[in-house]
């Protein structure tokens, strides 16, 4: 049985975006980039939502595969792992990646039963979707050293449950990885 794990950078007062929307952290360098690396080649599926999966289709452009190795070795895993995209407004989506509009706590636990290894999961509102079922075995909150003042939170407003730790380790960029697991 998977496990699924919700990881993502946020600034120290727990946002994943600004106000507006944007991604307003700074871009990985290199060996942050690497440590990202690892992780998706480790992950067997990728569960999106709509947004996050909007923004990562950067990395199904061939054209990554020109830019500089940390680049590229992210882009062939990022393809090689296989999507499934949660929306109910997109109609199609890009090579290796399904497209979902119904139950995702259904299709999670599903996927979770039969699929081995890890299933990362993106996306503050399908996170909280799967978070209230149950669904979530590890929270990798990627801590940057940023203050954004305002946007979406890590954690969807609203939601309470207790965590308990499972380690700390310091990444390049001054990022700590916290890790957690449902109390």
């Amino acid at each position: 049985m998977a496990r699924i794990i919700y990881s993502m950078l946020m600034s120290l007062d727990g946002y994943i975006a600004g106000p507006d929307g944007s991604i307003d952290l700074p871009v990985p360098e290199e060996e942050l980039h690497r440590h990202f690396n690892e992780d998706m080649r480790r992950t067997a599926i990728m569960l999106c939502g709509r947004r996050l999966y909007e923004i990562m289709r950067f990395w199904d452009d061939p054209e990554r595969e020109k830019g500089g190795e940390v680049e590229r070795d992210f882009a062939l895993a990022w393809r090689r792992t296989p999507k499934v995209v949660f929306s109910t407004t997109l109609r199609e989506v890009g090579a290796n990646a399904r497209l979902a509009d119904g139950d995702a706590v259904a299709e999670a636990r599903s996927l979770k039963a039969k699929t081995d290894g890890q299933i990362g999961v993106g996306g503050a509102e399908l996170a909280g979707h799967l978070a209230r079922a149950g669904l979530i075995d590890e929270y990798r909150l990627y801590m940057h050293p940023v203050v954004l003042g305002g946007g979406k939170p890590y954690f969807r407003h609203g939601q309470s449950f207790t965590l308990a730790p499972l380690g700390t380790q310091r990444l390049s960029q001054g990022v700590t990885l916290l890790r957690y697991a449902p109390a």
